[in-house]
């Protein structure tokens, strides 16, 4: 395929049509039990993570025509069903792109921070204000109203490394207000969760706490990027361990990033694992990294410009790409309920430990300056301009702690005991959002 473009390609051989077409009207994506569903049908994720530029270039590739319709053919031909986007401009607007998208059957998983509205994982206080909350409102707000927005990620491997667990009641905390977000606004009831580091001291501790306490402080599902699988199997790779340990978990569980690159080209048998009776009891499939070949050194395929402009080829000899798309024909989606359980539950909060140093009883309140926007709405998004959120405290912080069933208040706390918080700002429940939305929103 080097020298010339698919999309080329395709155009010649009469396969892509110049003339309009009526646009595909998509089944969303629901959870039940511990599972996804599109409608009846039992919906596994066999996507791939999509952010042409990389995170430095700060494009969004789903508001740029040129772009997106550039990359849909390729995810076409490699026969993926879902995306994941790190980065978008929510002062855009997104109709072409996401229609697009939907006509081609793939459905979009979206982070909703970015590089610069986003938690600080070195200090989470002050970056949990009231300028960040407005730009991720505003993108959970835009992506709503597109049937194929399959799920939004409340954050992004923010616990990435032993001692930093004090950034998880923050985590919590926004996926917390994403979904009372979503209710207040009457949005469709996309899934909301978080998106996890494969930190073996914190996993199953971050996994566990993310499905403890009230259901209106729990996550929707929980995912994890995984890289444990390099070339080898099921057991050498530790993933019969990780589907031993979350049996039972009770939420819908998939692999937000997987591909070790460790041992190349990439042959992708993870695909044959998530996709049999092993796995499909407990996961619901998993996004490779990545799709272009950025700084990281995962995709696989080149972009000859910048910022996610230019030709497309495969990368190298095209052999990842290759195996990739046979390892995806091979192990189609299985029939039937894979094994799923019905019925979904929450877990028993995760006990302090060496490893562990989070109450589980607080949680940061909702800074009083943004809970305007769950009774008025985010408005306009910021977009991807400006100095960002990190450094916005004057936009408003939290000021106290309160436990996450409503019942009472406590005094700020530190990184020693992270079920506060540091700093100045700090912890409270949905008492303090439900009357944020003056009686709009039913908790």
């Amino acid at each position: 395929m080097k020298g010339f473009t698919l999309l080329s390609a395709l155009a010649a051989a009469g396969i892509v049509s110049a003339s309009p077409t009526k646009r595909a009207d998509p089944t969303p994506v629901t959870i039940k039990g511990n599972a996804f569903y599109k409608g009846n049908d039992r919906f596994y994720i066999r996507g791939i993570d999509y952010q042409p530029g990389g995170d430095s270039a700060r494009v969004d590739p789903l508001a740029d025509k040129s772009i997106c319709s550039r990359d849909i053919e390729w995810f076409k031909d490699l026969g993926v069903n879902t995306i994941r986007v790190y980065t978008v401009d929510n002062s855009a607007d997104h109709t072409e792109c996401m229609g697009l998208l939907a006509d081609a059957g793939i459905y979009l998983v979206l982070d909703v921070n970015n590089g610069l509205y986003s938690l600080n994982r070195a200090d989470p206080a002050p970056s949990y204000n009231a300028a960040y909350l407005q730009s991720i409102f505003a993108t959970v707000a835009e992506f709503a109203k597109y049937k194929n927005t399959l799920a939004f990620f409340s954050g992004n491997e923010v616990i990435n490394a032993k001692g930093n667990e004090f950034n998880a009641p923050y985590i919590k905390a926004v996926t917390r207000d994403l979904r009372a977000f979503i209710k207040a606004q009457n949005l469709r009831a996309i899934p909301v969760g978080y998106s996890a580091a494969d930190v073996s001291e914190s996993r199953s501790q971050t996994a566990l706490y993310m499905n403890c306490g009230p259901d209106e402080v729990r996550s929707d599902f929980f995912a994890f990027n995984d890289y444990s699988w390099c070339n080898s199997d099921f057991t050498t790779s530790g993933w019969d361990a990780k589907v031993k340990n979350f049996t039972d978990y009770g939420l819908p569980l998939f692999l937000s990033e997987y591909g070790c690159n460790k041992n190349t080209p990439r042959k992708f048998d993870e695909v044959k694992a998530m996709m049999s009776k092993e796995m499909t009891g407990v996961y619901s499939g998993g996004i490779m990294y990545e799709y272009s070949y950025e700084e990281s050194k995962y995709g696989i395929v080149d972009l000859d410009g910048s910022k996610g402009q230019g030709k497309v080829t495969k990368h190298g000899d095209g052999a990842e790409y290759d195996n990739f798309k046979k390892s995806l024909q091979a192990n189609t989606a299985p029939s039937g309920d894979g094994g799923a359980s019905l019925t979904s539950h929450d877990k028993p909060c995760p006990a302090k430990s060496a490893d562990w140093n989070v109450d589980p009883k607080l949680l940061p309140e909702m800074p009083t300056q943004a809970q305007k926007y769950m009774k008025e709405g985010a408005g306009k998004g910021p977009g991807l301009t400006g100095s960002g959120s990190q450094t916005a405290g004057d936009s408003g912080l939290s000021t106290k702690n309160v436990t996450v069933d409503g019942s009472g208040s406590t005094t700020t706390g530190s990184k020693d005991n992270a079920g506060a918080i540091s700093g100045s700002s700090m912890v409270a429940t949905l008492a303090s959002v439900a009357v944020a939305v003056a009686g709009s929103l039913l908790l």
